[in-house]
């Protein structure tokens, strides 16, 4: 808890709202207990005695300030400007480089930076400052496209971690050829006379293709692919062992009817569920998850590499698993018909989806049949041709279950984010040809709702015991953002209290569903929050109203709930030391925090670029979006159909001058009075795609503000100025 407490603190002081108050209105405002406030400042304290936080004048707390030298993390900016982001958090923020001041650093370098000037911009105190040195390179390798121009063979770097070109030579060294995608090493960085040097180290393909594209993002991104010989005799290793038949110690629900409800394409099977009544007229939800750790024990080859994976990442058409797919596609994954060994959760619900006991069991099971959501749907609708009897009387109980679990969680505060997912269309060569909403019909509720049931049922097992286990923590937002929230959604039009709680926040996300500001709202709501991560900490999830919460039922794809099936084993065995290393599960976490949000930028990113490709082939055609984002230098509107963003640049706003207001959130034509705001609807136009910079650019089909009307006003404005130019021309001859 005081790691949490010093994290609080910390990013309340970073706040741009933040102003300074005393000790005890800090952890008022942080929302602090009376029974916690000594581990509150005993956090604070620490944080004080490191330099961390200054107590000035009237015992007012903030972050020191800025000095004159800073280390930090250099973040470049397309236009040539950066910024560098502290190591160590000061009351000032990050610092502001000029162009010609960055000394070549590139994002993710550790640099050095003398601050040169201070002074008010907006009301606020702001730094701009010059890189000294560049400490430490954040990286060495790129991937880009090779081109050959009048200066030689040059790369241009895919992503917006380096903006400049790269010099190469030698390229009949790997064969490489014009419109190539290639990675290269850098052996001399850039200066202000010199671009970056390097040496193409690997060929990856035809720059367009799906697999060069590919190739691409797992290099660019570091993603773990081919399995190394040691797992892959391993996991054959384990299979070839592996006999359903002896499961001793493990209950038999082979004769249950149990079901699994994945995607069309998914191969890896983690979660079955069972629905019967007691003899008391209960319902006993099972949900049965593959037993990962009968196959995989502590420091394997197998475990190492899951680890060093954290998770499975799933890019379009391709996913790179954590286990081998002998494993992840095969022995442990449950399909139907198949004997399986699992986790089971027995959970028993009176009829308003109260749970009323928690049981916990090894089995075996054999799925009676495995179904899409969309087969899934389809038979909650009606339409039961082709499915067996006992599996169409099993759905429509789960549905029966479901909305009553649902009703009590949203009762309790869970949160529902109504942030639409975008699914591609691809032909055989991996092109997008098209895109369409993804399936969110009921059974993803269903499916939902039970796998929360059982991560919550599990950690509440857990903290009973007393042991520490790797949880999935998602803190309370702190106040200064829920202030802001209230601030943003005001400007879109909605209301909100000046300090909303999570029912307020509930009630605003209701009212606007299905409306125009909807997606602003949800994405607006969405920043406000705190990122969900891994840790032993004993914080909670928010958005799920939860107070134990870990991730339990995936542990085919994700190392977190393989740490938990192996925590629940040792319960399960009756073994009396159950109890990991936290500062191991501290790292563990860490890392695999950071293995889940590179997968989730990997997918993204190749979502991105291939988006892009086709528009690329649509200049000039129109793109139904909202308005996702304001800056200084324009807006950006969010395709509805596609799912991504483009930049409408001010200039291309309309025949105004157009100015942003962060209070007000909203960009103003000065002399039109238009106020453009987030959540309004826009009709686009592609005017340019430039795909290695992940970049489209739109304009509004109709201007946002005509030309100026010309009034007598206006018309005797300019006979003045004309005179006073003319009288001025004169004097000058």
């Amino acid at each position: 808890m005081p790691q949490i407490y010093k994290n609080k603190i910390i990013k309340l002081l970073k706040h741009r709202d933040y102003t300074p108050l005393k000790l005890a209105h800090l952890a008022k405002e942080l929302g602090v207990s009376s029974e916690d406030y000594p581990q509150f400042k005993q956090a604070f304290e620490n944080l004080r005695q490191a330099g961390h936080v200054v107590v000035g004048e009237r015992s007012l707390v903030s972050l020191p300030a800025m000095g004159h030298k800073i280390i930090g993390t250099f973040r470049a900016n397309p236009r040539g400007f950066g910024f560098v982001v502290p190591l160590e958090p000061t009351a000032h923020g990050d610092l502001f480089i000029p162009p010609d001041k960055t000394a070549g650093a590139m994002t993710g370098d550790i640099v050095s930076a003398k601050v040169v000037k201070k002074g008010k911009r907006a009301g606020q105190m702001r730094s701009s400052g010059k890189v000294t040195e560049i400490l430490q390179r954040g990286q060495s390798r790129f991937v880009g496209t090779l081109s050959k121009t009048d200066a030689g063979w040059l790369v241009q770097p895919d992503g917006t971690s380096f903006f400049e070109f790269i010099s190469v030579d030698d390229v009949t060294a790997k064969n490489a050829k014009q419109k190539d995608k290639v990675v290269v090493e850098i052996l001399a960085w850039p200066t202000e006379k010199h671009l970056a040097r390097g040496v193409i180290v690997e060929v990856l393909g035809r720059a367009g293709k799906y697999e060069s594209e590919i190739s691409s993002i797992i290099a660019q991104y570091h993603l773990p692919y081919e399995f190394n010989d040691d797992c892959l005799a391993g996991a054959r290793e384990v299979v070839r062992r592996f006999d359903a038949a002896d499961a001793a110690g493990r209950e038999d629900i082979t004769d249950k009817v149990i079901i699994t409800i994945d995607p069309p394409d998914a191969k890896d099977f983690d979660d079955a569920i069972s629905l019967e009544k007691d003899t008391e007229g209960n319902w006993v939800l099972g949900i049965h998850i593959a037993d990962v750790s009968f196959f995989v024990p502590v420091g394997t080859h197998l475990d190492v590499e899951a680890k060093n994976r954290g998770n499975s990442a799933y890019l379009p058409q391709r996913t790179l698993p954590m286990l081998p797919e002998v494993l992840s596609n095969g022995v442990c994954s449950l399909q139907p018909n198949q004997k399986r060994f699992v986790k089971s959760v027995y959970l028993t619900y009176d009829g308003l989806g109260k749970v009323l006991s928690r049981r916990f069991a090894n089995s075996v099971i054999c799925s009676r049949q495995r179904l899409t959501y969309a087969q899934a749907d389809s038979v909650l609708r009606g339409r039961t041709r082709g499915i067996k009897p006992e599996v169409v009387r099993l759905l429509k109980d789960m549905e029966t279950l479901s909305r009553s679990v649902e009703r009590r969680r949203r009762e309790n505060g869970m949160m529902h984010l109504d942030l639409p997912e975008t699914e591609l269309v691809m032909d055989k060569a991996g092109r997008v040809i098209d895109a369409h909403p993804a399936d969110d019909s009921y059974p993803h509720t269903i499916i939902e709702m039970f796998m929360v049931e059982s991560n919550e049922a599990v950690a509440a097992l857990l903290d009973r015991l007393n042991v520490p286990f790797m949880r999935r923590i998602h803190p309370e937002p702190d106040a200064l953002a829920m202030k802001e929230l209230a601030r943003l959604v005001r400007a879109l039009g909605c209301s909100l209290p000046r300090t909303p709680d999570r029912y307020a926040i509930q009630a605003l996300l209701t009212a606007v569903k299905d409306q125009d500001n909807s997606l602003a709202v949800n994405i607006a709501v969405l920043r406000s929050f705190e990122k969900a991560e891994y840790a032993p900490l004993h914080v909670g999830h928010y958005a799920l109203a939860s107070t134990h919460y870990c991730h339990f039922t995936s542990p085919i794809r994700r190392y977190a709930d393989l740490l938990v099936h192996r925590v629940l084993e040792k319960y399960l065995r009756g073994e009396k030391k159950l109890a990991e290393d936290r500062a191991d599960l501290t790292e563990i976490g860490k890392h695999i925090s950071f293995t889940e949000q590179r997968a989730e930028d990997a997918e993204e990113e190749l979502k991105t670029v291939l988006i892009l490709q086709m528009l690329s082939d649509h200049i000039g055609d129109e793109l139904d979006c909202v308005i996702t984002g304001l800056a200084g230098f324009g807006v950006f509107a969010q395709s509805r159909k596609f799912g991504i963003e483009g930049l409408v640049t001010m200039d291309n706003l309309g025949p105004d001058k157009w100015s942003y207001n962060s209070k007000s959130q909203c960009i103003i034509g000065q002399r039109s009075g238009v106020r453009v705001c987030l959540g309004r609807a826009l009709k686009a136009r592609i005017v340019s795609v430039n795909v290695p910079a992940r970049q489209l650019n739109l304009i509004p089909v109709e201007p946002l503000a005509g030309a100026a009307p010309t009034t007598a006003k206006t018309k005797t404005a300019k006979k003045r100025k004309n005179k006073r130019v003319i009288k001025r021309s004169g004097r000058r001859r």
